[in-house]
């Protein structure tokens, strides 16, 4: 990317947030960096290195993050397909890494689409708990979903709702909130260069605005005790530094006592400079910017909030109701799992089976949103006869389910069952009915064997090259 390609209203302010702009410009012709997130649902990180031949070098700020050296499309890989990692800018997983979830907190992720940093919170929680994944874009939520499901994530609820309505039904709701805001995209130059076309100064302020209206109704679902994550993928101090001090100053940050807390320091990370907007606290240098020029990986930027309001003590938790009883399809495919359901879990409705998060008090605040997917998606009653989903298929593995065809990386059945057709199978080595295909201990989907073929039931939308 040129000097020239950039607009000069741009280069004047980080002129004056940089000094010299020179290492800066240097660095946006250089390529962008590439970088996978390892699920650990489901692998760790050491299992993934001894499983792929790439030059991968650790992130810095992500314990489960790599930089992709090579030319390899990762993309492409049936690891990829498996759910064994998710493919995300260096940067962008700062915000998720940072925010201390733990197994069992209420989670909220505002700003959700497309799932690299849902994937991640849910990772942190390990099935427990409650993760809400909200995108007021109902069609951009669907990626969202399927990365979800793809990630083998159960304890998820996708909503499409606005900040406003969220926050009237969750008041004081959430452990911890991760605001990856709509922004200017500034930190997308060197990625995009639609970014750069869009770009002009009276945006960076129409963004700021929008900013701290999504955190004016942010704040009152956090709890007292709780933590905020704000982040963007710009530059500009009026979205940052600016929104940063909004949220510090405003009135209910105020009751929860709300300050930014210290972010694990890395080597290149540049503290937010209080200098850059009117009346600066000199808190905000707890914040975070992330340049190219600085760390590898593009613009981005964070602050994490903590409130030391005293937690109150939780009330007894709401329960779903009445203890419902499996329906009989669905506990004949069940006999197959190994993991064991809680019937008060198990929610059908329209012939579609989902088993739903922990209550959590969470049923009584999901009336009357739009509400995409509550927990995991276990399939649909057809003329009493039960379909499993793709989204169950990958949360097992062959020690979880009694009948699997365990496939290695070499085997050309792998790539065949990915892009959709009949597979064959030696006796022995599956029994008739339902059958999960795994690549090793990884899932990829369900087949149905009988008589030496496998029907392939892996999700047509799925599908290698679709």
């Amino acid at each position: 990317m040129s000097e020239r390609k950039i607009p000069e209203a741009f280069l004047r302010r980080m002129q004056m947030q940089l000094g010299d702009t020179e290492p800066f410009l240097k660095a946006m012709a250089l390529p962008v960096e590439h970088g996978l997130r390892v699920n650990s649902l489901k692998l760790t990180p050491d299992e993934l290195t001894e499983m792929v031949s790439w030059k991968l070098s650790p992130i810095p700020w992500c314990p489960s993050g790599f930089y992709l050296e090579g030319e390899e499309d990762a993309s492409r890989n049936p690891l990829y397909y498996a759910g064994a990692y998710y493919l995300q800018e260096p940067s962008a997983m700062l915000p998720a890494a940072v925010l201390p979830v733990e197994p069992g907190d209420r989670v909220l992720d505002l700003c959700a689409a497309p799932g690299g940093k849902s994937t991640a919170l849910a990772a942190k929680l390990q099935g427990r708990g409650v993760l809400v994944c909200n995108d007021i874009s109902a069609s951009r939520a669907r990626a969202l979903i399927k990365n979800l499901e793809l990630f083998g994530v159960t304890n998820a609820v996708v909503t499409a709702e606005t900040p406003e309505r969220l926050a009237k039904s969750f008041s004081g709701y959430f452990d911890k909130i991760l605001i990856d805001a709509p922004c200017s995209g500034e930190g997308m130059f060197r990625k995009s260069r639609a970014m750069i076309t869009d770009w002009t100064e009276e945006k960076t302020k129409e963004y700021a605005a929008l900013q701290r209206d999504i955190l004016d109704h942010a704040i009152r679902m956090l709890r007292p005790g709780g933590k905020l994550l704000y982040s963007t993928c710009t530059y500009a101090p009026a979205e940052d530094e600016g929104s940063v001090q909004y949220l510090l100053t405003h009135p209910v940050a105020r009751e929860l006592k709300l300050t930014l807390s210290d972010i694990p320091w890395e080597p290149g990370f540049l503290p937010g400079n209080p200098d850059w907007i009117p009346d600066g606290l000199q808190e905000i240098r707890k914040t975070v910017h992330l340049i190219p020029h600085l760390v590898r990986g593009e613009g981005h930027f964070a602050a994490l909030f903590e409130s030391r309001l005293e937690e109150e003590k939780r009330s007894a938790e709401e329960t779903i109701g009445k203890k419902l009883k499996p329906d009989v399809s669905f506990a004949e495919f069940a006999s197959l799992i190994r993991t064991q359901y809680d019937p008060q879990r198990l929610l059908s409705r329209d012939g579609y089976l989902s088993y739903v998060p922990e209550d959590k008090g969470l049923s009584g605040r999901l009336a009357g949103l739009r509400i995409l997917r509550k927990g995991l998606f276990l399939g649909e009653i057809r003329k009493n006869r039960f379909e499993p989903s793709q989204a169950l298929s990958m949360t097992l593995s062959p020690d979880s389910f009694a009948n699997c065809l365990s496939l290695a990386p070499d085997d050309d059945r792998v790539m065949r069952y990915l892009k959709g057709e009949t597979l064959d199978y030696d006796s022995g080595e599956a029994e008739k009915g339902w059958v999960l295909i795994t690549l090793g201990n990884l899932p990829l989907g369900f087949g149905k064997a009988n008589k030496g073929q496998i029907k392939n039931k892996y999700l047509p939308g799925w599908r290698y090259g679709a």
